[in-house]
C-alpha cells in the first residue's frame, strides 16, 4: 500500500527518470551538446542528474557560464570547485569581455542580465553547440512554461512559439536546419519545491547564498539587493545589515534577496512551501520591465 510519505519520494523519482532519459537521448541524437551552468540551484541539479545519466563513465558534455562580471563571489567559487572536483570543462562567455570590445553597451541601470544574449549566442556559435541543456522550469515564468523540453532555436537563436514540437510519450524531435540549435531543459516539469525536496533527498550542495546568513544589503524597488561595482547603492538608499537569503541567482544588480532564517534545506522547503510568489516573481527586477520582459528576450536568443 503507497503511504503519504510514500508519495513525494515517487514524485522525485518519477522526476529524476525522465531527466535521465533526456540527457540520453540527447547524448544519442546529437554531436556537440554542452551544459549550461550558472552555479544556481537548478542548473547544480541538472548536472547532478547528467553525472547520475551517464555513470560511472564521465559526462561527454562541456559545461558553458555565462559570465556578466557581476555575478556573487560565492557562486563563482562553487562553480570553479564543481569543475575541478568533477574533472568538467568549462567554456566561459564574458559580458565583460564584450563590452570592453565596443560589442556591447553598459545599460544605464547596471543590470547585465539583459546582455548576456550576444556572448551566450555567439558562443554557441563559435563551439557549433547544436544541443544547448538549460535549467528552465516551467513553473518559474509564463513565457518558460510556453516552451517545449526540446526547443528549436534559430541561427541567431531566437525562439519562435509558432515552432513548438508535439511532445507525446515522451517523444522528442530534435531535427533542426544547419545553423540552428536545439535548447533543452531536463527539469521543465519540475518546481521550486521539487528542486529543494531533490537536494535534500540527495545531499547536494549549493552556494551559501542560498541558506540564510547576515549581509549589507539596500533596498531598491522593494527588493533588497547586494551593493557593488554595478551601481548600488544610490544616494538615499541606505545600507542595512540584514539577515537574507536567495531563492535564485542571477547578476547581482537585478537579484533580491529575501529575510529569512531558513538555514538548511527543510527550512527552506518549509519556507517555499508556504509562499504563494514564484522566486522569479519575488526577486528578479529584470522580470519587472514588463508582462512580456522574458518572452521577447527569448525571441532575441536568451535562455
Amino acid at each position: 500500500m503507497t503511504t503519504e510519505i510514500d508519495l513525494p519520494l515517487r514524485h522525485l523519482e518519477a522526476l529524476e527518470s525522465e531527466a535521465v532519459h533526456i540527457f540520453r537521448e540527447v547524448a544519442g541524437e546529437f554531436e556537440r551538446p554542452v551544459i549550461l551552468f550558472s552555479g544556481g540551484k537548478d542548473s547544480i541539479v541538472m548536472l547532478h542528474l547528467a553525472l547520475k545519466a551517464f555513470a560511472p563513465a564521465p559526462v561527454p558534455f562541456a559545461l558553458l557560464h555565462v559570465d556578466t562580471g557581476h555575478n556573487f563571489p560565492e557562486v563563482l567559487a562553487y562553480r570553479d570547485r564543481t569543475v575541478a572536483a568533477h574533472g568538467l570543462r568549462l567554456h566561459v562567455a564574458s559580458v565583460q569581455e564584450l563590452i570592453d570590445s565596443g560589442e556591447l553597451r553598459e545599460r544605464p541601470d547596471g543590470t547585465r542580465n539583459p546582455l548576456q544574449t550576444v556572448p551566450l549566442v555567439e558562443a554557441i556559435r563559435g563551439h557549433r553547440f547544436d544541443a544547448v541543456f538549460g535549467g528552465g522550469r516551467r513553473d518559474e515564468e509564463k513565457a518558460r512554461a510556453k516552451e517545449r523540453v526540446f526547443s528549436v532555436r534559430d541561427e541567431f537563436g531566437g525562439w519562435d512559439p509558432r515552432r513548438q514540437r508535439p511532445e507525446l510519450w515522451q517523444l522528442y524531435n530534435g531535427r533542426h536546419a544547419v545553423g540552428e540549435h536545439v535548447r533543452v531543459f531536463p527539469l521543465s516539469n519540475w518546481t521550486e519545491l521539487d528542486v529543494w525536496q531533490y537536494i535534500a533527498r540527495q545531499d547536494i550542495e549549493v552556494p551559501s547564498i542560498y541558506y540564510a546568513h547576515r549581509r549589507e544589503v539596500f533596498l531598491r524597488d522593494g527588493m533588497w539587493l547586494t551593493p557593488g561595482a554595478w551601481g548600488g547603492p544610490k544616494d538615499g538608499e541606505p545600507l542595512e545589515t540584514r539577515t537574507v537569503r536567495y531563492r535564485t541567482v542571477g547578476d547581482m544588480s537585478c537579484t533580491g534577496a529575501v529575510d529569512s532564517s531558513a538555514d538548511d534545506p527543510a527550512s527552506v522547503i518549509a519556507e517555499i512551501s508556504a509562499s504563494r510568489l514564484t522566486e522569479r516573481g519575488a526577486t528578479r527586477a529584470d522580470d519587472r520591465m514588463s508582462e512580456a520582459a522574458m518572452e521577447d528576450r527569448k525571441r532575441e536568443g536568451y535562455f
